[in-house]
This record gives structure tokens, C-alpha cells and sequence, in this order.
């Protein structure tokens, strides 16, 4: 695998002194084996290109270090919607659950990932469109919820050939890598992170919806009042009433590269 590796992207958390100074020294080793390295902006990275989200989909890239928190690695998943995979690395983040490594190991880590051993670690992803339209790609989740605080809205949900309709504060849509985000915080289980599911926990139901665990099958929502929709907890979009939100499988998997094998690899970070 190592001979295959020709250009690498690097994507940091942004205002954090120690995620760039860890981006340097990642740069530094990867050039003195000839790979060109390109920092996406507005990070600037010693010796590395600066290239924006949009020039850089046009680069055909071999690996990116997504170096921060778990936030910088969901960003960087939107930001990349084909197969490249991805290394996180845990640099002045909180707990790290999609990290691989910390910044203690990143001569270990590149030694591992040039020699070839490691292996690729698949996720499942959802997007969503509003009337049509796609926006980008969620890794962890896609909440809908309310604007008006002093209105609750109806939901109605269709999925597997049965409608749903709850009034409700809003909705979390998770895949098995968010289980241990927004919706473990609202209650919801965690998952084994390889499953081919998805977690549909509801918001404040009146009605007390219960939580419930599908297939990766399509979803539609449809609110009688405005909604926010939210994509990992990152990005915001406002959806009117009667909108249409359908929320699928993204075409692209999201590939993690992995360097030891785990079981519920996410449960010691959750602190059990």
C-alpha cells in the first residue's frame, strides 16, 4: 500500500494551536517520503498546499488526516463524499469516540499506515433532500426540530410502508455511529457501529413514541410547521411546513482506516 500513497489531504480543527502543530510534524514526515500533502483552508500547514473544500474534490487523494475533535472528522466526512478514507487523530478534542490515535502516536501511526497495516473500517451514511433539493451527508445524524418553542408540531413519518403521525418537538434520525451522540444523550441505545440500521428517537413526544431501530430503509417527514433540520450537529437548514424530507443511505460509505482491531470500540471513550 505504501507506493500507492502519492497525496494526502490534511483537515484540522479550526483556532486550535496544538491540532496545527500536530498537522506540521504529520507534513513533515509524509514529505520525506516524496507524498504531497495539501491542507485545506483556511488552515495553513507548513511545506503542504493550501486548497479549498471545492478544489480539493478535484484532487484524487489517497488518505486524509482529519486532525482535532470528533467534530473536525464529521466535518471532514461532508467535505469528502466519495470513498477516500479517512484517519482520525484526537488532537484537543473532549472524548475522541471516532478517533484512532492521539498526538502522541503519530509517528506510530504514519510508520503503520505506510507499511500497510491497517485496515478499513466501513460506516454507513444518510443524506437528506428537502422537496428534492440534496444537502450534504451526515456520519453521525440528521435532528429535525422545532422553531416555534410555544407550537408543537405534527410529524408524519413514513417509513417501510406504514405512516406514522405524532405531535412531537422534533426528531433524531441516527446511523450506528451517532448512537452515541445526540440520541444516546436523548436516551437511545448504542449500537454496534458496523450495523446496517438506523435509530429513529423521537423529541418530546406527546404520545410517547417510542424509540425505534429499522433498517436502512428511506425515510420521509413531513411537518405542519417550520423545522429546523441539522446534519451532525454542524450544519443548519430551515425546512417550511409541509416540505417534504426524505432521508436515505448515502451512496458512499464512509471508510475509516483503523490500525488495531476492537469490539464496541466506542464504550471505553463513553467511559465503560
Amino acid at each position: 500500500m505504501a507506493e500507492r500513497i502519492r497525496n494526502v489531504a490534511i483537515i484540522t480543527k479550526f483556532n486550535s494551536i496544538e491540532a496545527e502543530r500536530a498537522a506540521s510534524k504529520i507534513t513533515e514526515l509524509l514529505i520525506t517520503k516524496q507524498i504531497k500533502v495539501y491542507s485545506i483552508v483556511p488552515s495553513i500547514v507548513r511545506n503542504s498546499t493550501s486548497v479549498t473544500p471545492e478544489e480539493l474534490m478535484a484532487i484524487n487523494l489517497d488518505l486524509i488526516f482529519a486532525v482535532g475533535g470528533d467534530g473536525t472528522t464529521l466535518r471532514a466526512f461532508r467535505i469528502i463524499s466519495h470513498k477516500t478514507p479517512i484517519f482520525s487523530m484526537n488532537v484537543g478534542g473532549n472524548r475522541g469516540i471516532l478517533s484512532e490515535v492521539g498526538v502522541d502516536s503519530i509517528d506510530f501511526a504514519i510508520n503503520s499506515i505506510l507499511a500497510g497495516r491497517y485496515f478499513y473500517d466501513l460506516r454507513i451514511r444518510i443524506q437528506a433532500s428537502i422537496n428534492g433539493n440534496f444537502i450534504p451527508p451526515a456520519l453521525n445524524d440528521i435532528v429535525l426540530t422545532r422553531i416555534n418553542l410555544t407550537r408543537t408540531p405534527i410529524l408524519s413519518i413514513k417509513l417501510m410502508d406504514d405512516q406514522i403521525k405524532q405531535r412531537m418537538d422534533g426528531i433524531i434520525i441516527s446511523t450506528p455511529t451517532g448512537s452515541t451522540g445526540h440520541s444516546y444523550s436523548s436516551g437511545g441505545p448504542v449500537l454496534y457501529e458496523g450495523l446496517n440500521c438506523l435509530i429513529l428517537n423521537p423529541i418530546a413526544s406527546v404520545s410517547r413514541m417510542p424509540e425505534l431501530v429499522v433498517p436502512s430503509a428511506n425515510i420521509e417527514i413531513e411537518s405542519t410547521h417550520d423545522i429546523y433540520l441539522t446534519i451532525d450537529g454542524q450544519e443548519v437548514f430551515k425546512v417550511t411546513a409541509g416540505q417534504n424530507v426524505k432521508i436515505s443511505r448515502f451512496s458512499a460509505d464512509a471508510q475509516f482506516i483503523r490500525l488495531r482491531k476492537r469490539g464496541m470500540r466506542q464504550l471505553a471513550k463513553l467511559g465503560f
